[in-house]
């Protein structure tokens, strides 16, 4: 059994509960602090949350794109906020991470696409936590890489951007992205550091073919990409883009195999594999640390 169009039981998730979950609502409540975990609506919220890992989405909740996939509000985003970098920081100070996700909205409204901001958020966790792995989910930042350089110089651990889909669904899922304006990231980041760890994601389910998937790994590992989150597709509302099918555990166990042959090297697949999902774990194999 590969797919099937009715939501099978294998992607029934419990309901959030537990004292660390309402200890770290509260915190990121407390310090006015936006997370992918709830603005995405994330299905892993509940298990991240009671282990006290949240990953921060930066530069407010409103995102200047209109992924039909996504459940962040598009809409016209407010100004930066100065003091976003010092709250950011204090909130991993709080939760005790040794490892932290970092993640931000689309700001096409920005020249360069919000990455002064994102290298004062990493710039401010490093110096007050002078032992953690930085791991950034990046936009694309328009096409214009002029701001890579002081992001990198913030020091980045773990650097990603998702692709999301195939190129043949871009301009459904992804108005105002580009396959290779995604691709070209990569680039651009491995001409500047030629050992930093580079990831993607893409979400399986919204009408893609396994060549097509397949064709999207190989363009990856043509620019060094050595990591891989394959995840099922799950539509945040009704008014979301609909699941097409929903992908078999099995097949994402393929997918595994498919992918260390190509040379990924950390490999999440299965139906609710996310981009920071398990990053902390993650981290530790790569730089020995642990929470």
């Amino acid at each position: 059994m590969a797919t099937t169009r009715t939501k099978p039981g294998w992607l029934k998730r419990p309901l959030p509960t537990g004292e660390g979950y309402y200890e770290t609502g509260k915190l990121l409540k407390d310090l006015r602090l936006n997370t992918i975990c709830r603005e995405a609506l994330c299905p892993n919220v509940g298990e991240c949350w009671s282990r006290r890992i949240a990953t921060f989405l930066v530069m407010g909740s409103k995102c200047t794109r209109g992924c039909r996939f996504c459940g962040v509000r598009t809409l016209r985003p407010d100004a930066l906020d100065a003091t976003e970098p010092e709250r950011v920081a204090e909130a991993v100070l709080r939760l005790g991470l040794q490892h932290v996700v970092i993640t931000s909205v689309t700001r096409d409204d920005l020249e360069d696409g919000g990455a002064a901001h994102l290298a004062a958020v990493i710039r401010r966790v490093r110096e007050r936590c002078s032992t953690i792995s930085v791991e950034l989910l990046s936009p694309d930042f328009g096409g214009n890489w002029s701001g890579l350089v002081e992001i990198l110089q913030a020091r980045v651990d773990i650097w990603g951007h998702n692709m999301e889909t195939v190129p043949r669904l871009y301009a459904t899922l992804r108005p105002g992205s580009r396959y290779e304006r995604s691709l070209e990231i990569f680039r651009q980041l491995r001409r500047l550091d030629a050992g930093l760890p580079l990831k993607s994601s893409l979400m399986l389910g919204v009408g893609e073919t396994e060549e097509e998937v397949e064709a999207v790994l190989h363009d990856l590992r043509s620019v060094e990409v050595d990591r891989l989150t394959l995840g099922q597709y799950l539509a945040p509302t009704k008014e979301h883009y609909p699941v097409v099918e929903y992908i078999h555990p099995d097949l994402f166990k393929q997918w595994t195999t498919r992918a260390e042959k190509m040379g990924f090297t950390i490999i999440e697949s299965h139906p609710f594999a996310r981009s920071s999902y398990y990053s902390p774990d993650h981290a530790k194999a790569l730089f020995g640390c642990s929470r």
